[in-house]
This record gives C-alpha cells, structure tokens and sequence, in this order.
C-alpha cells in the first residue's frame, strides 16, 4: 500500500521508465543489437539519476529485458542482430528514489508479417482491457477473465507468466493472473501493480 508521497515517487519512477522505454524502441532497426539497446538504456538510467533495476538482480547481467520472436520474457541482450521480421518486447524498470518503475512494450522490426502484427496488436488489447477492469473493490480476477475473453475470439492461448506488485520491492504480491484463476483478493486504493501483456499464441503451435 502506498500513501500520496508514496505515489507521488511511484509517478516519477514510471515516467521516466516510460520516457527510457520510448527511446529504446526508436532504436529498434534491422542491423541494431540488443545489445547497443542495453548500453543505451544504461546510459540514459544513470545519466538521468536512476538505476537500472533488472542489473544484478537474480545475477541478471544486463540492464534492459530484450525479448526477440518467440522468446517469451527477460531475454538478455546479445550481440545478434536485429532482422527485418522480427518483433522485440523490450522490458525497462528503473529504480529512482527508492521505487522502482516497470513498463514495457512490444515492437515490429522493418516490415512485419500480417500474423505476427495481429499477434501484438491483440497482445496490447488484452493489456488495456485488463487495465479497465482495475477499480478500488473489484477482484484481481477481473483481470484475467477480461483478457482471456479477448483471446479466446482470437483462437490463443495464454502463457501463465504473471503480471506482479511493484514499488520499494522489484516484485511483490499481489500476483496478478492474466488467465482465468481462482485466487482470491480484491484491488484496493494505494496498491501498485503490473499488468503484463499477455503472451498469446496461436494455439496450434503450443
């Protein structure tokens, strides 16, 4: 739970997660690496007074997520270049006064098949559909049941990564489901939390 100070630094860190992560995704181009992205993020995090939250933790060794095609989630940036074709979920979350920021978003690299487009178009509906759903009083489970509406009309299925709190600790309860579930809970006024993208696949291929 957070008071208004508390918020007040929330709003801070996410702005300037946010702000890093638009400057990374100008950068996605064929030739680029996902490594040239993580120097970048660096330098802006630290130039801008912050840290680079995922840097050591867990022994994470970079500070940026780059998730590229079918690699699901904290993909470690590599010296591979990026391909025309390819989509790439960057992941930034920064750590600026004691709290940590978490954002992210998924891009097209040059020119992107009709498929892989639809793919990430639904992706971000189910995020703001499952946004819609959080209100003060109204269950965690509002979440999931939105998004998996939204996938089923699409034939995919959802893999079961968790969005999660998020604040003065990196990752927190509550746990946030993107499918159907039967935990209990309910949103409450001064929590913090992430809604990830949901990771649908065509349901063929899983």
């Amino acid at each position: 739970m957070h008071d208004r100070e508390s918020i007040v630094h929330m709003r801070a860190a996410c702005e300037l997660a946010a702000r890093v992560l638009q400057y990374a995704g100008t950068m996605v181009k064929p030739s680029v690496t996902t490594d040239e992205i993580d120097r970048a993020v660096h330098q802006m995090i630290i130039d801008a007074g912050a840290y680079p939250s995922p840097l050591g933790y867990g022994g994470f060794p970079k500070s940026v997520c780059t998730s590229v095609n079918e690699c699901i989630c904290h993909g470690i940036p590599d010296s591979r270049a990026l391909r025309d074709g390819d989509i790439i979920n960057i992941d930034v979350t920064i750590y600026l006064n004691g709290y940590h920021g978490d954002t992210s978003r998924t891009y097209l690299c040059g020119e992107v098949d009709e498929p892989t487009k639809q793919l990430v178009k639904v992706t971000k509906e189910c995020m703001l559909r499952g946004i819609s759903a959080c209100k003060h009083g109204v269950s965690f489970k509002a979440i999931g049941e939105r998004i998996s509406e939204h996938v089923n009309k699409y034939g995919y299925s959802i893999d079961p990564f968790i969005g999660h709190g998020v604040g003065t600790i990196f990752h927190s309860e509550p746990i946030i489901w993107h499918t159907y579930d039967y935990e209990p809970g309910f949103m409450v006024a001064g929590q913090t939390f992430t809604i990830g993208k949901p990771l649908p696949w065509p349901s063929s291929s899983r």
